[in-house]
């Protein structure tokens, strides 16, 4: 075991910023993909947006290219191993001959609140294909491209119901715990080879979609809001210094790790 070792001097600050690295952020059209590569491409880092609608993909890269930053976009279904493959290629064909370092954020994903005696195949099948075929797969081949370079960042989307239960949750939880557990597991094959794997835990986000949901079913959303110890949901917002930190030098003796960003939530289990 190497006692001596390279580190950094005493009393030096960590770097947050991400110049020099290309984040590929799934799910990046609209609400925490979004959000998030709009915040990397304020801290210098080159962004790929990946998202199954080309209409938004445009718009949310005209939102980077407007704030000053550099987008480019790949249309990608990622519970399709094709469309990931496909994804590989063209993050290959981005990368050709650069010395710039590699990030993964996977945002892809869709909330699912249903009770156990009425998910049907078809519902497991959906969840599964995008939160745990998906992240894996697109973790296995970036992985590869960070692998080969000696570095990089992969950072997945947990979820507070990865360890809570509620009605409804069974098999959306199921997913996201597989998520965190993928995470620690893929950090004990990875990080040695230079690669550190992690991921954010977010409690109930304010999206869109859960907006809307929350709106159709104002009972459950005060329910859930009295477990939050901060007395709010989160916004996208909350959770831009997590994912900053997990993709900067700052962060490069962590690894295995789900960050949980909940207002508190975890604290009232």
């Amino acid at each position: 075991m190497a006692i001596s070792q390279e580190h950094n001097e005493v009393g030096q600050l960590p770097s947050f910023r991400l110049d020099g690295r290309m984040a590929v952020i799934t799910g990046a059209s609209d609400g925490i993909g979004r959000t998030f590569a709009l915040a990397y491409a304020r801290s210098g880092a080159e962004v790929v947006l990946v998202s199954r609608t080309r209409e938004k993909l445009v718009e949310a890269q005209r939102s980077v290219e407007a704030a000053g930053g550099c987008a480019h976009i790949i249309r990608a279904d990622v519970g399709k191993l094709d469309d990931i493959r496909s994804m590989e290629q063209e993050v290959l064909r981005l990368l050709k001959g650069r010395d710039i370092s590699l990030v993964l954020v996977n945002c892809a994903g869709f909330g699912f609140t249903k009770a156990a005696l009425d998910t049907t195949e078809e519902d497991w099948d959906r969840i599964l294909d995008v939160h745990a075929k998906g992240t894996f797969f697109c973790c296995q081949f970036m992985g590869k491209m960070m692998i080969e370079r000696g570095y990089g960042k992969i950072i997945n989307l947990s979820s507070t119901w990865s360890v809570s239960t509620d009605a409804g949750k069974c098999v959306y939880g199921l997913a996201k715990a597989g998520v965190s557990y993928l995470t620690a597991a893929l950090s004990t094959e990875w990080a040695p080879l230079g690669v550190r794997v992690n991921a954010i835990a977010p409690t109930s986000t304010l999206t869109e979609s859960t907006s809307r949901t929350f709106r159709e079913n104002e009972a459950r959303a005060q329910r859930l809001l009295s477990r939050i110890k901060l007395g709010r949901f989160a916004e996208p917002s909350d959770l831009v210094g997590a994912a900053i930190f997990l993709a900067s030098p700052a962060s490069d003796f962590v690894s295995g790790h789900t960050l949980f960003v909940d207002g508190g939530w975890l604290a009232a289990l």
